[in-house]
């Protein structure tokens, strides 16, 4: 894939979490687990009152499970279930640039 080939580029880390990891369902804030149907976009935890827009909501829970898989962080975060393909690490490789010559 072509964003793994320029991570692998830049010495950066590829790192994909399961495709099926319920990144929107779950409070950024407290952990808490909402069911809801895709249509709903916006959305307050019943547990802790922090209101969230669904795809900022992921975004936010998408960099912790990626953290979390490399050990960096402890998200704090209760996963129903681990889905099969879940966390998937492609450590970066280092490239130097090329000396440049002139003359």
């Amino acid at each position: 894939a072509m964003i793994q080939y320029k991570c692998d580029w830049y010495g950066k880390s590829y790192i994909k979490i399961g495709r099926f990891d319920p990144s929107s369902k779950i409070c950024s804030v407290c952990g808490h687990y909402h069911d809801m149907d895709l249509s709903v976009r916006e959305w307050t935890c019943p547990a802790c009152g922090t209101a969230h827009d669904r795809d900022i909501n992921a975004a936010v829970n998408i960099k912790k499970f990626a953290l979390h898989k490399q050990n960096l962080i402890g998200t704090g975060l209760e996963r129903p279930g681990e889905p099969a393909d879940s966390g998937t690490i492609v450590p970066g490789m280092m490239q130097e640039a090329p000396t440049a010559r002139w003359g």
